[in-house]
């Protein structure tokens, strides 16, 4: 019997696999067995790999629906199947909300909401005429989950992508399973920029339960878990990986 988490054979899309999370995803799947192909909009200096094997890279914007389809068809092409699809690539600067310009809202939105679905649709009419149907994971953020002052557009469409998947995963079930994990707070190369620099990371690190920042492999676990048959009841699922939530702010009020 195949270990559940072989995924040797299978074909799978990390999007945005280039760097950080995604890249920890494909690098997972890559130590799995799989074949990756992973796309963003600009060439990595060097793709990850595993076992001798190396990810296929896609020049693509998952913003625009072709280019999703000729992502998926590289895949087909290449690999005669698709098994897997992470939609992971997303992100937002701040912006303030009052002033935040309709052309950037709407590009938050595209990558972040409507990139997600596009390449859902496209991996749906592969994967709806397989035998084995196939697996889609969302990645969420903590930021739809809950107010995002200052990245508004991100985390109202990062609530929009919970909602999506389980809409999906009801139109088209059984075939295909959809599931979303939203990440909380992750450390990944450029989170010191975010955050200031390495003092201040160690402060939010010291605002989590389980003591830490999530990494990238903690994510990718996650995503390897809800595309193998050990998940194979679960369909339309949030799993949330926050290391145990933030801090309510008035624990601080009471000083306790």
């Amino acid at each position: 019997m195949a270990h559940p988490l072989d995924f040797s054979g299978k074909a799978v899309i990390v999007t945005g696999g280039c760097r950080g999370i995604g890249r920890g995803i494909a690098q997972r799947f890559l130590e799995a067995g799989a074949d990756v192909v992973i796309c963003c909009r600009h060439h990595p200096e060097t793709l990850p790999e595993a076992g001798g094997r190396q990810a296929v890279f896609v020049e693509a914007d998952v913003r625009d629906p072709d280019e999703c389809e000729r992502v998926v068809d590289v895949a087909v092409e290449r690999f005669g199947r698709l098994d897997v699809v992470v939609n992971n690539a997303g992100g937002s600067p701040p912006a303030d909300s009052a002033t935040a310009s309709p052309r950037f809202t709407d590009a938050v939105v595209r990558l972040n909401l409507l990139a997600p679905l596009y390449l859902a649709q496209k991996a749906y009419a592969v994967m709806e005429r397989q035998p084995e149907g196939g697996n889609i994971v969302n990645i969420g953020s903590i930021s739809g989950l809950r107010p995002s002052p200052g990245t508004v557009a991100y985390g109202a469409a990062k609530a929009g992508l919970v909602n999506m998947t389980q809409t999906l995963a009801m139109e088209w079930a059984p075939k295909v399973r959809v599931n979303c994990v939203t990440a909380g707070l992750m450390w990944t190369p450029e989170v010191e920029n975010f955050y200031g620099d390495a003092a201040a990371v160690k402060r939010v690190a010291g605002t989590v339960p389980a003591g830490r920042l999530g990494q990238p492999s903690d994510v990718a676990e996650a995503c390897l878990f809800l595309a193998s048959e050990l998940s194979g009841f679960t369909t339309g699922a949030n799993l949330v990986l926050h290391g145990g939530g933030e801090r309510p702010p008035y624990l601080d009020v009471l000083d306790r």
